[in-house]
């Protein structure tokens, strides 16, 4: 058992050393990466689709990478706010990885692109360990996914920069109650912002492009407090540990 945890742990910072690289490059070309982390329909989807679409009526240059196990229907959805858009197939693979996204990125995002979109793969457990060199990691959890979604995801909430609520016009349909669902995330992200939004409506559209816009312009985010922490989780091929480190996620944007 210590093996595989020693190889995990390896594998970790090995991304975590790509990650600090591109991090620094793309910052170099005035890009900041913001990392979309959700469960499946959650709806991260359609609010990105909204974002885009004012972010292009703004005339702010952006970028939309969207990874998923199978399908390219997300980037063609994406693709309809006029940005340019790139689906990245995992072929099974739960998560995102630093060295996958530089080669994604590598020869196809355009100079000059202020905001960088990566839609993760729809999962709060493997991706939450994953430094993909933003200096904005969202986490997003719908009304209709219980009130105690952070205390079950902690690492994922826990290591946020930022917690958004979908598709709160059905809220009360649902009866979601918000004021324990904002104690829950104060557990274990205390001080993070959480925003409510829905799409479908439109509430608090361009909240979410403004936070990444302060962040791009150097604002400092919200440091997450949560400790170094192992969670496990199972794949096919057995049990691994994995280490997330808090402290790279949580340094200020270039």
């Amino acid at each position: 058992m210590c093996r595989v945890v020693d190889l995990q742990q390896a594998v970790l910072a090995k991304n975590d050393a790509t990650a600090h690289t591109l991090r620094a490059e793309l910052a170099a070309r005035g890009t900041t990466v913001v990392n979309l982390l959700s469960s499946p329909g959650s709806g991260k989807t359609a609010l990105l689709e909204r974002e885009l679409l004012l972010a292009r009526e703004r005339s702010v240059p952006v970028a939309a990478l969207t990874a998923d196990l199978a399908t390219e229907n997300d980037a063609v959805r994406l693709a309809r706010s006029g940005v340019p858009v790139k689906q990245v197939l995992t072929d099974g693979l739960c998560h995102l990885e630093a060295g996958m996204l530089s080669r994604h990125l590598d020869g196809w995002l355009p100079e000059g692109t202020r905001l960088l979109f990566v839609e993760n793969v729809g999962n709060l457990v493997c991706p939450a360990s994953y430094d993909l060199g933003e200096s904005l990691r969202v986490v997003l959890a719908s009304v209709t996914e219980g009130e105690d979604k952070p205390l079950k995801y902690p690492t994922a909430f826990g290591l946020a920069h930022l917690v958004v609520v979908t598709k709160t016009d059905i809220a009360e349909a649902v009866e979601f109650d918000e004021a324990a669902f904002r104690a829950h995330v104060e557990q274990v992200n205390p001080g993070v912002e959480v925003l409510l939004t829905s799409a479908r409506l439109g509430d608090a559209t361009g909240a979410l492009l403004d936070r990444a816009l302060a962040a791009a312009d150097g604002a400092a985010v919200h440091a997450p407090v949560m400790a170094r922490q192992q969670h496990v989780h199972r794949h096919d091929d057995g049990t691994h540990t994995h280490t997330a480190d808090p402290g790279a996620l949580a340094q200020s944007p270039s």
